[in-house]
């Protein structure tokens, strides 16, 4: 079957909206017409890691209707709306532990760039495309998933509002519900406030987490935060940083989240903590982050990674739209949707005046 998608062909270039074949269905595959798609950091780091010249189609924060279903899938029908997330085997320990994340194939399921057995859901004029991106590859009028990576959503579900939920917005609020768990009387430092982050600080608010503190650079996004959920901002240029997270938070925060990955940042956001306080890390950024070893273990300060929040898309993406239907996640406020033909102005405009662009696919 033909179908459109955006495709790129190295770091340095933009993205290409090219025809291009995607496969039947297979027993155990999904054909989702995309309604919406996110646009996650996540894409771009995977690009600007691609080779020059390589054909690659992104995207992993799909939503949208099936189309088809194969003969084995049971529990998903055509004309289901569904939100795609990251695929995982649904059998190893971890997936049978409910550690679906930390699945034991999560690599080559989510980051290898075609199925398990090698061969690619897309290709075009006879070659091969660089696909199946968290088993989706969703910069793209349709996607083949998994019943692993396809949860059913409501038929009024705002699938543009819905889509970053399979990743960006559970990664945040997820890093708060499944590991951080603040309490009424805890205080929480976000660090970045970007889909990420404030997907975070509006988990932190729907727990009713007494203090949650916003850090950013930019104006706009504090005023945001502050919209949203957050007690306090803070820019985070300011050379004082640390001095104030402790001021407001009476001698350190409890909990920290980074979404950065900038060294100096996850660096303050340790020091930022009291004793026997919590930092979970979820930015791509540096491998050496220079934490202060003295601190940290005279602390007793707890800092780990997070992949996807910890969550469970079957059951985080149904409690956000809960959570958003009943006014205690306001991910509409987040969203901005772009037109799928403008997605490099989309791209562009997530470093300047977008926090959450959403790709939207016109009827072809």
């Amino acid at each position: 079957m033909r179908t459109q998608a955006a495709v790129s062909y190295g770091p340095d270039s933009g993205f290409t909206l090219q025809d291009v074949d995607i496969s039947d269905p297979r027993p155990d595959e999904i054909l989702v017409r995309l309604t919406a798609a996110g646009i996650c950091h996540t894409d771009l780091v995977t690009k600007a890691m691609m080779p020059a010249g390589v054909p690659a189609v992104y995207g992993h924060e799909g939503a949208g209707v099936v189309a088809a279903v194969g003969a084995e899938v049971t529990g998903v029908r055509p004309g289901d709306r569904v939100v795609l997330s990251y695929n995982s085997c649904g059998t190893c320990a971890r997936c049978a532990a409910g550690r679906r994340a930390y699945c034991a194939r999560f690599a080559p399921l989510n980051n290898a760039g075609h199925r398990p057995d090698g061969s690619t859901t897309l290709t075009r004029q006879g070659t091969g495309v660089w696909s199946s991106f968290f088993g989706q590859s969703s910069f793209a009028r349709h996607a083949l998933a998994t019943r692993e990576n396809v949860i059913v959503v409501p038929e009024d579900t705002d699938l543009v509002t819905a889509a970053p939920m399979g990743c960006g917005f559970q990664t945040g609020a997820g890093s708060v519900l499944n590991i951080l768990r603040p309490e009424p009387g805890s205080a929480l430092v976000v660090f970045g406030c970007g889909g990420v982050g404030l997907a975070a600080v509006m988990a932190a608010a729907a727990l009713g987490t007494g203090t949650v503190i916003a850090v950013d650079l930019a104006e706009d996004r504090r005023a945001l935060a502050a919209e949203v959920g957050a007690t306090h901002t803070l820019d985070g240029a300011g050379t004082d940083l640390v001095d104030r997270i402790r001021d407001l938070t009476g001698g350190g925060a409890t909990h920290a989240f980074d979404t950065t990955g900038a060294p100096r940042v996850v660096r303050d956001a340790a020091l930022a903590l009291a004793p026997l306080g919590s930092l979970v890390v979820v930015g791509l950024g540096a491998a050496d982050i220079g934490v202060d070893a003295m601190d940290l273990i005279g602390g007793g300060k707890t800092i780990r990674g997070s992949i996807e929040g910890d969550a469970n898309p079957q059951d985080m993406v149904p409690l956000l739209l809960d959570w958003q239907a009943a006014g205690r996640f306001p991910a509409e406020r987040l969203v901005t949707p772009v037109p799928f033909e403008r997605i490099d102005e989309a791209v562009a405009r997530m470093s300047a005046d977008i926090v959450k662009p959403v790709l939207t696919f016109s009827p072809a």
